[in-house]
């Protein structure tokens, strides 16, 4: 039997376990056999990723239409560059073909990740005018700050990009809890955006991944 790939947190940039150790087994959808192993996050873990992503909001919220574009078009291209290794991560998640993988869903995220990146330039107000005598109007949109997100098993990647990038898009800062049975794409991804963030001197907070069960993601929405 090959040795169990130990998946971890990403908080603030960084890979950490639970704050209490606990850990769940990690499934191998085709052969029924245990592959690796992730955090069961607890209050903790929470308190730490929604600080982390707290912390970062004010930064990423008064960044420019261009910085965020920018951020979100590098993910696709990282994306595109590694696609066979997201591919075999997303595979050994859901046991799907992976010639079907490649094809109906790493490209279609990469697709989509881009559209956001174009829609981060078009959140201007949709309407201004004097609708009372005396008075002007104006719809603004504004980040609302941090954003708990949880992803299902069936897509997880596709589903979590569904999530974090139009959040991304519009300023707000992001911590995404993959389904406890399909965690490795999503931290695989973690670092990859890591790894950005850190290159374009942006806070490491504005993209965190929690693991962990039901419990955990009740956490993370009643934050």
């Amino acid at each position: 039997m090959s040795e169990l790939l130990v998946l971890r947190n990403h908080i603030d940039g960084e890979y950490t376990d639970a704050a209490d150790g606990r850990r769940l087994e990690v499934t191998d959808p085709v052969t029924g056999e245990v592959y690796a192993s992730s955090p069961l996050s607890g209050a903790a873990d929470v308190d730490a990723a929604m600080a982390a992503a707290g912390a970062a909001f004010p930064t990423w919220r008064d960044a420019t239409p261009s910085t965020r574009q920018k951020l979100l078009l590098r993910i696709a291209d990282a994306i595109e560059a590694r696609a066979e290794e997201i591919a075999d991560a997303e595979c050994r998640n859901t046991g799907k073909p992976r010639a079907l993988t490649l094809t109906e869903e790493i490209a279609p995220i990469v697709d989509q990740i881009r559209f956001f990146a174009g829609a981060a330039r078009l959140l201007e107000g949709r309407s201004a005018g004097e609708y009372m005598e005396g008075m002007t109007s104006i719809v603004r949109r504004e980040p609302i700050g941090v954003c708990a997100q949880v992803a299902p098993w069936n897509y997880p990647l596709m589903m979590g990009v569904w999530k974090f990038a139009p959040a991304l898009a519009a300023g707000n800062t992001v911590v995404l809890k993959p389904s406890d049975t399909t965690p490795a794409s999503t931290v695989l991804l973690a670092g990859i955006i890591g790894d950005i963030l850190a290159e374009m001197g942006l806070p490491a907070g504005i993209f965190n991944v929690v693991c962990g069960d039901r419990e955990t993601g009740r956490l993370m929405v009643e934050h």
